[in-house]
């Protein structure tokens, strides 16, 4: 494979150094190829589509299972990288997931219910512990997901409404250099807003590829005029080279509210020698005065709860451990690919012990049974890339669920895949090379940049004008 795309791991896939523009139109001739191509598509066309109460039951598996990598290396591809921040490297097609970083993006959106929780109660620091679950939630679909996204299209964008979670969203890739993506979300109820734009900045370390979380994500809650800040843990993918891949968060997050003053930080804790501390995280909600209000704990893979910090305190002096392990897993030397020196994930993975009297704040929900053959996707990521064929029309034209590159994966056609993403980044070069002939700079068309009030850091904003649904100066990009 000739093409050159930007390597980014298993969390972030942002966009590759070149850039494109074009009319807005969309020809039929691709419109009805994305229909064709969608199984649920054509259950609609046929009015077969699954109702359940009146509503449109979305799909609960992909139209084809996804391709083995295990017949394919990258080392011959990031052997030169080690130490570097990733720039434009070759990568074949097959270490992607069918989903484009912005579709990623909306993921945070499948716990929408903690949202809508945290505006119903009436205490500040009861809203902060269920804000700080959201956060957490945040990352939970990350595990396990070891293919990257696609690299979003500089002017790509993706709409998502969901009408049973009360929430929709759009988001905009704004930014090639930096790489940026901008989101947005509101409640339709009109209850809250949550935003962010997102910029890792990536290093591949030999057998592993580090994300050091850049950009500021807001969570407003407008019934109790309470805005939140803050950014992710960092992210790090193990033996992205050889061996078993797997992934951990570590960092400290802290979480700000504005109108009260109250600070809640959280460690997400690095695995360690012995992988004790393997996606645990801890911490406290403290008030404008530094008193710690409650504490925080449990591990982002599994469940969050929250206690009272005397409580706590007594129970870590009484017990000399507060996790109970789990029955190690047998060993499987097929998992070390003829590699001893792969960082494998400790066998023995410790669940949480829950201190008495804690209150559960959050659960993570069952994937698919089938999800290790969907890339290891929730049910809620599935749903992600299922075009509706009444969306055509009124989703904007530079939606993800009308690349081709991405469709023909989805769809197991894995030669099609890479020719067409092939073709786009052609189409994109072209594209950057008339606007420099020109001395034309690229224009954002849903968001701007410009200063977080809550934060007074630079921000991208959202212009508000997206669901007027006016195209007609949309960029051409597939």
């Amino acid at each position: 494979m000739n093409n050159e795309d930007e390597f980014y791991d298993a969390v972030t896939g942002l966009e590759s150094d070149e850039s494109y523009e074009g009319s807005a139109e969309m020809s039929s001739k691709v419109a009805s190829t994305i229909v064709n191509d969608s199984n649920s598509a054509k259950q609609k066309m046929n009015g077969s589509q699954p109702q359940e109460n009146g509503i449109r039951k979305r799909r609960t598996t992909l139209p084809a299972p996804m391709f083995s990598r295990s017949d394919f290396s990258v080392w011959s591809i990031l052997k030169k990288c080690i130490g570097l921040e990733l720039s434009k490297i070759t990568m074949p097609i097959v270490f992607n997931e069918p989903l484009s970083f912005l579709q990623r993006i909306s993921e945070y959106m499948e716990p929408t219910y903690l949202i809508h929780k945290a505006n119903s109660l009436a205490d500040s620091v009861e809203r902060m512990q269920v804000v700080a679950a959201f956060a957490v939630s945040a990352v939970a679909s990350q595990w396990e997901r070891t293919g990257k996204p696609f690299n979003p299209l500089l002017g790509e964008t993706y709409e998502l409404a969901r009408d049973d979670q009360g929430f929709r969203l759009v988001s905009e890739q704004v930014s090639h250099h930096p790489p940026i993506s901008a989101f947005y979300a509101e409640g339709l109820n009109n209850d809250f807003i949550f935003q962010g734009s997102i910029y890792p900045k990536l290093k591949f370390w030999g057998k592993s590829v580090e994300a050091e979380p850049r950009g500021t994500i807001t969570l407003e809650l407008l019934k109790h005029n309470e805005a939140y800040t803050w950014t992710n843990p960092s992210c790090c993918v193990h033996n992205v080279i050889i061996g078993k891949l797997w992934i951990e968060q570590y960092g400290t997050v802290e979480i700000i509210n504005h109108s009260t003053g109250d600070k809640c930080v959280l460690n997400f804790k690095p695995c360690g020698m012995f992988g004790k501390e393997l996606h645990r995280v801890e911490g406290y909600i403290q008030d404008k005065n530094k008193k710690k209000l409650c504490v925080i704990y449990g591990k982002w893979t599994e469940c969050m709860w929250s206690v009272d910090p005397s409580t706590y305190d007594s129970f870590k002096k009484s017990e000399k451990k507060w996790v109970e392990p789990r029955k190690p897993k047998q060993n499987d030397d097929s998992d070390r690919s003829e590699n001893d020196e792969a960082d494998d994930m400790p066998e023995v993975q410790e669940t949480v012990q829950v201190v008495p009297g804690s209150k559960l704040l959050w659960r993570v929900a069952s994937r698919p049974p089938d999800s290790t053959q969907m890339y290891n996707f929730t049910n809620f990521a599935v749903t992600l890339n299922e075009m509706d064929p009444e969306l055509i029309g009124v989703l904007a034209p530079t939606d993800c669920r009308f690349r081709p590159d991405i469709r023909a994966m989805e769809n197991g056609d894995m030669a099609l895949a890479s020719r067409e993403k092939e073709r786009l980044e052609e189409k994109q070069r072209g594209a950057r090379k008339e606007r420099a002939k020109n001395e034309e700079e690229w224009k954002t068309r849903w968001f701007q940049l410009s200063t977080n009030p809550h934060t007074g850091t630079p921000d991208w904003i959202f212009t508000g004008e997206y669901f007027d649904r006016k195209y007609a100066d949309c960029p051409d990009i597939y």
